[in-house]
């Protein structure tokens, strides 16, 4: 990073003006190249700007201090906004070396700002008589939020401590950009082909023409691929009748990050060791016992404790559901294979596939029945009709505005007066060079730092839907479509903020509030009233049987146990893990088992996310030992749409509207426990969210 500037760097396209509409970044200019070069620029540029508010000769004000730091940064911040959106969604091997490359000088840069001692002790000065400064709640607001950033960044640090913490933090960069791409390179190089009818045995067309379509963009013209892609590798272990191929992709997909997939590379394990030996440490330089300790202090459940009461609300009868459901599907292995002399127990590569048979006899529904109800594109079509029936706005497709990736779509979003208020990007494919999972991000937050009028927002939605064949529909199961809204609903967040500062634009919320926008919006997918209007036929046209709807509905609370049970394991591994005192010796794999044998694991069922690959916890810290936030944020979503249902309407215009004042547009200008009393006029109850899930009687 210290190396001469090129000769072409003031033509750099990313330095450049992007006189592109609505500032829409002009993707096809850029290169992986661009990137060190323009960063250099952009750090000292950022940097100097924050000596000059440090070394302002005026006393420090809310102006000239907390708003001019909330503004600072400005061509650092749409490089950086550029640069973690592509790493994620659109990369390459230029991208992933200089991604090598740039993780220690950045987390480097965010240390020379959360630990400039000048910029500090304005700050801090401020904060200290912050009850007699006449702010606004959201300059409070704002004040509150920035010191604490500095606070917990290592800024009241000194001396040999400090500069341990920001050896700790570049360390960690280091650490968790390996993390992240050793599970996408594991994932992206793994493939499971399937050669002759007989290993297609059992499944779907849809399927079928969606592993085909993998294997074409995999080069491979006359075939069909599993890969580790969720759209594809579930539905394969749901239909295939071939149990030694289920094993094999199970496997795979379990022990992706663990170097086995492809022998000799991208074992996350030794990393994982390093990566939680250097967060207690971090924890302990701020005087706290554990990382979890750490970590939960700035959360709406605020300490360990009470995420792991929360978690255990959920744990014990998820664990019993999950007994029930194991003896139905046992019960239908044996009689499947009584009449073959056969005795074989049900085994986690099992699980899908017979638990799809008992939800066939119970309810009479197959994922085969309901997918041609469910394209791609009627379900856009469908988060956009919610969207405006509950906020008033709509989107218009901007074919001629061009996205990062061929298949990525741009929309205008526009208000109720029909102005454009934000761009919105549809990233709904999975490939090779994009991360597992589904996340909303930004190119853009909306703010007013400039001046009164709003800042665009330019929100991405991503998903990893398997494709359909050309000119064929992408077709979705209703998960794909629950999935869909989710990440709708966090889209949605960062669209609809309506604030000033940045800082606390949009998602930038606590962590365990920042799911229930998300949440919040899934529930509509399964209102009839949206179905019946969206939920069309592919090839014909008609819309979704009533009695198709009711078998969906009845069929909700199937296999909630083991639901549950994945993922509620997840977040008690990820809560025990971070609240240890000693990290000397960690071994990951021995731990994950030590610890699912103590809190009574079901045989045959694997956690949601192992170790391994579970990047929540490992490719950055945002989720480290907050995994629990969507358990969290489902007894607010529960228990918020009930407002709706209290209505009689679940497009009710009251209670839509304060959802988006206190919820979607507030961002972080208020407490989000008083935010959500705000909405909601109480707090909120975990019965709703039990009652949803079947785990008590409704």
């Amino acid at each position: 990073m210290n190396a001469p500037l090129p000769a072409d760097v003031l033509s750099n396209p990313l330095l450049e003006n992007w006189d592109t509409p609505f500032g829409l970044p002009p993707f096809a200019k850029f290169r992986a190249e661009h990137f060190v070069p323009a960063f250099q620029v952009a750090l000292k540029a950022h940097r100097d700007e924050i000596d000059a508010i440090a070394n302002n000769t005026e006393a420090p004000t809310f102006d000239n201090t907390v708003a001019a730091f909330d503004k600072s940064g400005r061509d650092y911040t749409r490089i950086e906004q550029v640069y973690y959106n592509l790493t994620a969604s659109e990369t390459s091997p230029a991208l992933q070396e200089a991604e090598r490359e740039l993780a220690t000088p950045l987390a480097a840069h965010g240390n020379a700002i959360y630990m400039h001692m000048g910029l500090f002790k304005r700050i801090d000065a401020l904060h200290a008589k912050r009850a007699t400064l006449g702010l606004t709640s959201e300059q409070l607001r704002l004040l509150e939020r920035i010191h604490l950033d500095f606070v917990r960044a290592g800024a009241k640090l000194s001396g040999d401590a400090q500069k341990r913490y920001a050896e700790v933090t570049e360390k960690l960069a280091e650490l968790t950009t390996q993390f992240s791409q050793n599970v996408l390179a594991d994932e992206a190089e793994y493939q499971l082909p399937l050669k002759s009818e007989d290993d297609l045995a059992g499944l779907p067309e849809y399927l079928r023409a969606s592993a085909k379509q993998a294997a074409a963009e995999r080069g491979i013209a006359d075939g069909y691929v599993i890969t580790l892609s969720r759209s594809l590798v579930v539905p394969f272990l749901t239909y295939s009748t071939r149990r030694d191929l289920r094993e094999v992709a199970f496997k795979a997909w379990i022990t992706r990050g663990e170097g086995s997939n492809v022998p000799g590379k991208y074992d996350n394990r030794p990393l994982i060791a390093e990566i939680m030996k250097l967060r207690l440490e971090q924890a302990k330089l701020h005087g706290y016992a554990s990382y979890a300790d750490y970590a939960l202090v700035d959360t709406m459940a605020g300490s360990k404790e009470a995420v792991a009461k929360l978690l255990n609300e959920v744990w014990v009868p998820a664990k019993a559901r999950t007994e029930d459901e194991r003896a139905a599907l046992q019960a239908l292995a044996d009689a499947e294979n009584a009449g073959r002399g056969i005795e074989q127990k049900v085994e986690p590569w099992d699980w899908r596939y017979y638990a799809e048979k008992v939800r066939q006899a119970r309810y009479d529904l197959d994922d085969a029945q309901v997918k041609p109800y469910f394209s791609l594109d009627r379900m856009v079509e469908a988060v956009f009709d919610c969207a405006n029936r509950l906020f008033g706005i709509s989107f218009v497709a901007r074919p001629d505005l061009k996205g990062y990736q061929a298949d990525v779509k741009v929309y205008e979003m526009r208000n109720g007066k029909n102005e454009v208020a934000g761009l919105f990007l549809h990233d709904n494919f999975a490939r090779p060079t994009k991360r597992g999972g589904a996340w909303m991000s930004s190119f853009r937050l909306q703010s007013r730092i400039e001046g009164d009028d709003s800042i665009l927002p330019i929100i991405v939605n991503n998903n990893n839907f398997a494709k359909g064949a050309p000119g064929k529909a992408t077709l979705l199961s209703f998960e794909d479509a629950r999935t869909l809204f989710h990440e709708f609903g966090h889209g949605l967040h960062g669209l609809l903020s309506d604030v000033r500062y940045e800082r606390l634009s949009g998602t930038q919320v606590l962590r365990d509030f920042v799911e229930l926008p998300s949440q919040l919006f899934e529930h509509w997918l399964s209102e009839p009233e949206v179905l019946k209007r969206h939920a069309r036929h592919v090839e014909t046209g008609e819309p979704i049987p009533d009695e198709l709807i009711a078998k969906i509905k009845a069929a909700r609370r199937f296999n909630q146990g083991i639901d549950s049970v994945e993922y509620t394991s997840s977040a008690l591994v990820d809560l025990a893990m971070h609240a240890l005192t000693d990290m000397n010796g960690l071994d990951a794999d021995a731990f994950e088992k030590a610890e699912l044998k103590r809190i009574g694991m079901p045989e045959g069922v694997v956690m949601r996310h192992r170790l391994p690959h579970f990047r929540h916890l490992f490719a950055g810290s945002s989720y480290s030992s907050q995994y629990y936030v969507y358990l969290w944020a489902e007894v607010l979503d529960a228990d918020g749409f009930d407002a709706f249902v209290e209505a009689g309407n679940v497009f009710d215009t009251g209670v839509a509207a304060r959802l988006k004042e206190h919820i979607y547009s507030a961002g972080n200008t208020r407490d989000p426990a008083e935010a959500y009393q705000a909405f909601r006029g109480r707090a909120p109850t975990v019965t709703p969210m039990l009652k949803k899930k079947g785990l008590v009687e409704a």
